[in-house]
C-alpha cells in the first residue's frame, strides 16, 4: 500500500496528476469505513502540506487551511461572527477526534448531517480547490451537491475553506438536537449569522442540517428577518414557505415531521443565542 505523505502543494497536486490516490488528513472517516482485512488504496495524506496549515486573516477575509483540525479551530482566535463555528467543533465527536479531524475532511464526507456546514453556509464560505490548473473557489453550497456528493474532480484536492470578510457586528449561534447531549449525530441542527445595529437585524445568514440531503440556507427567513428589531425574535413566525428548502426524512432518530415541527424552533433559540437574548 503507497502512502504518500507531500510536504509542499505542488507535490500533492503532482501525485494526483499520476494517478487518483484517495486523499486523506485525519482519517477519522477513512479507516472506519474499511472492511476488515481491506487493502486500502493509494493514500495521500494532506496533513503535513504547509500550504495547507493555519487560519489565516487574508485582507478580505478569512483562510482556513484542508489541514486545519478542529481543534485548531476551538482555540483559533476569531471575530464573534465564528462562534457558530466554534460551537459546532464542539460537536464533532469526541475531544479525540476533534483533534484529528479537519474541517476541509467534513466538507469532503458531504454527509447530510456534517456538524461544519451550516455555520460555514452561514459564513457564506467558499471552497479553494488546486489542481494541476491552479486554484478555483466554488460556494459552499455547490460545492457540496448531493449526500455524499462534491463538486471535485479527479485531479484536485480541497486546499482551503474562505470566509468573506465579516462584519465586527456580526454574532453568530449554533443549536444541535440529538437524542442525547453528546457524541450523537444530530436530528436536526441550525446555524445563524446577524449583524445588528442598534437593535435592528441589518442582515442574516440562517442554515439547516440534517433536514435535506445537503444543508440549506433559508433566503426567504433571512429577507424577512433584514430590518426587524431583536426583540422580535423572541415570537417570530416562520411560514412553511420559509422552510420550504429543506426536505427532511423519516429515520431511526426521527421523522419527518418531527424535524420540520423542531427545527422551526431551533432556528427562533439560535436566532435568540446569535443576538445574545438567550
Amino acid at each position: 500500500m503507497p502512502y504518500l505523505t507531500p510536504a509542499r502543494l505542488s507535490e500533492a497536486v503532482k501525485h494526483l496528476a499520476q494517478g487518483c490516490p484517495r486523499i486523506v488528513a485525519g482519517c477519522t472517516d477513512y479507516f472506519p469505513s474499511q472492511a476488515q482485512g481491506q487493502i486500502p488504496d493509494t493514500l495521500l495524506d494532506i496533513s503535513r502540506v504547509a500550504e495547507l496549515q493555519g487560519i489565516m486573516h487574508v485582507g478580505d477575509g478569512w483562510r482556513i487551511g484542508a489541514a486545519v483540525t478542529w481543534t485548531d479551530v476551538i482555540q483559533a482566535n476569531l471575530p464573534p461572527a465564528f462562534d457558530a463555528l466554534k460551537l459546532a467543533a464542539r460537536e464533532v465527536g469526541s475531544v479525540q477526534i476533534q483533534n484529528r479531524a479537519t474541517v476541509a475532511g467534513n466538507l469532503c464526507n458531504a454527509s447530510p448531517a456534517a456538524d461544519g456546514v451550516p455555520p460555514l453556509l452561514a459564513l457564506r464560505a467558499q471552497v479553494e480547490l488546486s489542481g494541476p490548473d491552479g486554484t478555483r473557489q466554488i460556494a459552499l453550497g455547490d460545492f457540496i451537491t448531493d449526500g455524499r456528493q462534491i463538486a471535485l474532480g479527479a485531479d484536485e484536492l480541497v486546499s482551503a475553506v474562505i470566509i468573506p470578510e465579516v462584519s465586527p457586528n456580526a454574532r453568530s449561534g449554533f443549536l444541535k438536537l440529538g437524542s442525547r447531549t453528546h457524541l450523537v449525530i444530530s436530528i436536526a441542527m441550525v446555524a445563524a449569522v446577524l449583524e445588528v445595529d442598534k437593535d435592528t437585524i441589518a442582515q442574516a445568514t440562517v442554515a439547516v442540517g440534517s433536514c435535506s440531503p445537503v444543508a440549506q440556507r433559508l433566503t426567504a427567513l433571512e429577507q424577512a428577518l433584514a430590518g426587524q428589531s431583536v426583540d422580535a425574535l423572541e415570537d417570530l413566525s416562520i411560514s412553511e414557505k420559509m422552510l420550504s428548502p429543506l426536505s427532511p426524512i423519516s429515520d431511526v432518530r426521527g421523522s419527518a415531521g418531527y424535524r420540520l415541527d423542531v427545527v422551526a424552533e431551533l432556528i427562533r433559540r439560535t436566532l435568540r443565542q446569535a443576538a445574545g437574548v438567550f
